[in-house]
């Protein structure tokens, strides 16, 4: 089993209900083919640097999860089906990224904060 962190950007005209239905969608497809979940951060509703399919707005969520490596093909099809996903991007995680993360959900200092100066 490897790691990976998927960030989607939905179109914005989703409503709240759809939104979570998508990410349950997502959630359980990775499930139902041996993954597993470890973290789902919905972001919401945020600007585009430039414009997608001429919207200026996505509404963002970023899931961490591991999966066998023969995995993401087939995930990547489903996600290219989806008319409501606007991007994805799929970065696999070393240990090293994932021991980051960890510390960053539980709020233990991982060293590169920003230093308040005066």
């Amino acid at each position: 089993m490897n790691n990976y962190e998927l960030m989607v950007i939905f179109t914005p005209v989703l409503s709240e209900e759809e939104f979570k239905a998508a990410q349950k969608k997502y959630a359980d497809y990775i499930i139902e083919h041996g993954g597993s979940i470890t973290h789902s951060n919905p972001w919401g509703l945020k600007s585009l640097a430039y414009p997608v399919q001429k919207k200026t707005t996505g509404i963002y969520w970023v899931l961490e999860y591991s999966a066998p490596s023969s995995f993401n093909e087939k995930f990547k099809v489903q996600m290219l089906r989806d008319e409501h996903m606007m991007r994805h991007m799929i970065t696999a995680l070393d240990k090293y990224a994932v021991e980051y993360n960890a510390k960053k959900r539980s709020g233990v200092p991982t060293g590169i904060e920003k230093v308040a100066t005066i």
